[in-house]
């Protein structure tokens, strides 16, 4: 069964909604997520276990998420210095806890060059004990940076691979995807890829809400059937609310965010097909700007939009790929898909009075179908 949708890492499940399991169950089931991935080992040991009291914290998390069909997944951060025992340990929480999939997440100490062969027996140990149990390798995002670690031996025995693609320091989530997708394209195993995107905060960077959706619509572009952020804690309780916000409004299905912002509202508007809903986010005496021409007044905008929709790009279907800024301006771009032709470069600015449009200016190119 193919992994899709939204998912989420979870690294300590007392940070996240005060560690009550219905909380993180509801809060999911409200986000859309299809499934959450719960750190569940650390090497040779149990994680997100109280020693102290001897309770384990994941099965009341796992059984609240599952309530509300949501499928559980754990994840492991392993070292290769005891790969047989740190095997075994996934084998038994896999059993213990009924996961639905393992994630592998090998970086740092799988760099030493002597943990090839490790590799090779952590995950022969676990197929051969969990056969019909989905893995994943979680690591870095671009091999190419770290060669040392091995590469093959993991890729070539799981089901999906999860790159951490954090673009750190940096505001370009969909160019370095496009860049991780090719670079593990080029690599002897090629498993299906479900990317994990940045929804953290660290060292004074912060993932924002117009990268989120970037990187969002950047995977459906790919044609990937799935993604996953890291990581709860960090996002809810550290990061503004929109970032959350915009997770948990984008519709995996159809790749639309619900109308809050204004340039949702106006990507809704187009997708209604209805001039009339359009021209209702706008001014009397707005201006609409194009490389061709210039016209303003609510009635020549609304005829404009009456040959967009049923003319340029009829039945067209319209997604919001990123957009930025705040008070009274907006920049966007946005494709579409229609009978005619599609469009791959819109790119808008908006000027606002009051939440409504006074300025538009906007560039696109249809290419014929």
């Amino acid at each position: 069964m193919t992994l899709q949708g939204k998912g989420f890492f979870i690294w300590k499940i007392r940070n996240c909604e005060g560690g009550n399991p219905n909380s993180i169950g509801m809060k999911a089931l409200e986000a859309g997520l299809s499934h959450v991935l719960i750190k569940v080992a650390n090497g040779i040991y149990s994680y997100n276990y109280d020693w102290d009291a001897r309770i384990d914290l994941v099965p009341p998390v796992a059984q609240a998420l599952k309530a509300r069909g949501i499928s559980v997944w754990g994840w492991h951060y392993v070292y290769g210095d005891d790969p047989i025992n740190e095997a075994r340990k996934a084998i038994q929480r896999i059993e213990e806890l009924g996961l639905d999939g393992y994630v592998i997440d090998a970086e740092g100490p799988y760099k030493d060059p002597s943990k090839k062969k490790a590799a090779t027996t952590f995950m022969n140990t676990i197929k051969a004990s969990v056969p019909n149990t989905p893995l994943a390798l979680s690591s870095y995002r671009f091999p190419s940076y770290h060669p040392q670690l091995p590469w093959n031996e993991f890729l070539s025995k799981v089901d999906y691979n999860m790159p951490q693609v954090y673009w750190m320091y940096a505001d370009n989530p969909e160019e370095q995807l496009d860049r991780c997708i090719r670079e593990y394209g080029s690599m002897p195993y090629t498993p299906p890829m479900i990317p994990t995107g940045a929804a953290f905060t660290e060292g004074g960077w912060a993932a924002t809400a117009s990268e989120v959706l970037e990187f969002l619509q950047a995977v459906r572009s790919f044609n990937l059937t799935a993604t996953n952020f890291w990581e709860w804690d960090s996002c809810r309780n550290h990061l503004p609310a929109d970032v959350w916000d915009t997770i948990s409004a984008y519709d995996w299905e159809t790749g639309f965010i619900p109308p809050s912002d204004i340039t949702g509202k106006y990507i809704f508007a187009l997708n209604t097909h209805d001039p009339g809903q359009v021209i209702d986010l706008y001014t009397p005496t707005a201006v609409h700007v194009s490389t061709a021409r210039t016209i303003q007044g609510q009635a020549l905008i609304r005829a404009w939009y009456s040959t967009f929709l049923n003319t340029i790009l009829p039945n067209a279907t319209f997604i919001l790929t990123s957009f930025s800024g705040t008070g009274s301006t907006r920049h966007f771009t946005w494709t579409a898909s229609s009978d005619r032709g599609t469009v791959s470069n819109g790119n808008d600015t908006f000027g606002l009075i009051d939440d409504k449009i006074s300025y538009h200016f906007s560039f696109f190119n249809v290419i014929p179908q």
